[in-house]
């Protein structure tokens, strides 16, 4: 099930882009072990960012946990960490432990900074990293605050999305070479790597620092919100011409009107237009207008409403599982289907049994409470 079937990962619990990687290759078909202090409860139903995982108990502070460990590395993939620099290596698990054990083992490391550099120890989160790399400054409207893009950019798409791409990428390689590596995924790095397209436009002349007055911050009359009548809102990007020219046409305006749309010296009085009409209507009028049309206009729904819209639900891009709403694996496969998991559940006795330790060996890192 699903096209990683087959595929072993250690991942070494820790909150944010790791799990959520983790998430991404247990969702795929990864057989994802998840290494957890003794005693974690099981996961409650709406805690789907460990869907698909085992768990086994190992005290890392105990010297037979660290033995049992590097045992179980033996027979994985890949490894997730997402501790600071020099952690592991102090557990007596940094990668030359590991590869000495595996030599095909891919090692993934999830670092905010990075695993050198000046900032490499400091401690951080998603709007830290992101605030270095020029993304953060470039959100928002202008004269006001830059804006926080909730904690997508650093944690996810920059952080847990690259972790998983990199390691996809290594053990591909590893088919090959027959030999591991280290994958360095810092969110620092992916964030920018984000910004690449963005840094392009700069680079041409087509961008500037001044938040919100360029084409794909908001600045742009026909790629910005628009509240409604009803206080809800619209998100408005029709960009290519023939796309602009029908959301005039369906607002009853003449879009030869607009010979300079592309100028921001025009966009004020465009913008200001534009924020008049859709005030005029509720946010569902307006979409029983435009949607399935180019005009390039949709709601903002929220996440009550966006389960429940019908594209969502025809595509079942959400899923409800015992009344848990939850986004649904993505990208689709036509024939080795994705599905998710339960959340993460306890199994360290079999996990350890199938690792090759006999029932004697597992009786007594119980009794050295190591598991």
């Amino acid at each position: 099930m699903g096209p990683l079937k087959g595929l072993r990962v250690l991942e070494f619990a820790g909150i944010g882009p790791g799990p959520f990687c983790g998430m991404v290759l247990a969702d795929l078909g990864a057989d994802v072990i998840r290494l957890e202090r003794p005693g974690a409860p099981p996961a409650p139903p709406e805690d789907f960012i460990t869907r698909g995982r085992r768990t086994v108990g190992l005290d890392l502070k105990s010297p037979a946990a660290i033995a049992a460990a590097l045992r179980l590395v033996e027979s994985a993939d890949a490894l997730i960490e997402g501790f600071r620099p020099g952690v592991m290596e102090r557990l007596g698990l940094g990668p030359e432990p590991c590869l000495a054990r595996n030599p095909r083992l891919v090692y993934g490391r999830m670092t905010g900074w990075g695993q050198e550099g000046p900032l490499a120890q400091a401690a951080g989160h998603d709007m830290n990293y992101i605030a270095l790399t020029g993304a953060l400054h470039a959100i928002g409207r202008p004269g006001e605050r830059p804006v926080p893009p909730l904690n997508l950019v650093g944690d996810y798409g920059g952080g847990g999305m690259l972790l998983a791409l990199g390691l996809l990428a290594a053990l591909l390689e590893a088919k090959t070479s027959g030999r591991g590596q280290v994958v360095d995924a810092a969110m620092v790095d992916g964030a920018a790597m984000l910004m690449a397209p963005i840094y392009a436009m700069k680079a041409r002349g087509r961008w500037t620092n001044e938040r919100g007055t360029n084409m794909l911050d908001g600045g742009a009359p026909w790629y910005d919100t628009y509240e409604c009548a009803d206080g809800r809102y619209l998100a408005v990007g029709p960009i290519e011409p023939q796309f602009f020219a029908l959301m005039c046409e369906k607002l009853g305006l003449d879009a030869s009107r607009f010979p300079d749309r592309m100028s921001p010296a025009a966009w004020p009085a465009l913008k200001g237009e534009l924020i008049a009409i859709f005030r005029g209507r509720t946010r569902d009028d307006w979409t029983a207008l435009f949607e399935g049309t180019d005009a390039c206009v949709a709601p903002i729904l929220d996440m009550d409403e966006a389960p429940a819209h019908p594209h969502n639900r025809a595509r079942g891009t959400f899923l409800d599982r015992g009344g848990v709403v939850q986004p649904a694996p993505a990208p689709r496969f036509s024939r080795t289907v994705a599905e998710p998991g339960v959340p993460a559940r306890p199994d360290t006795e079999a996990v350890l049994a199938e690792a090759g330790f006999s029932a004697t060996e597992i009786a007594a890192l119980r009794d050295a409470k190591a598991i």
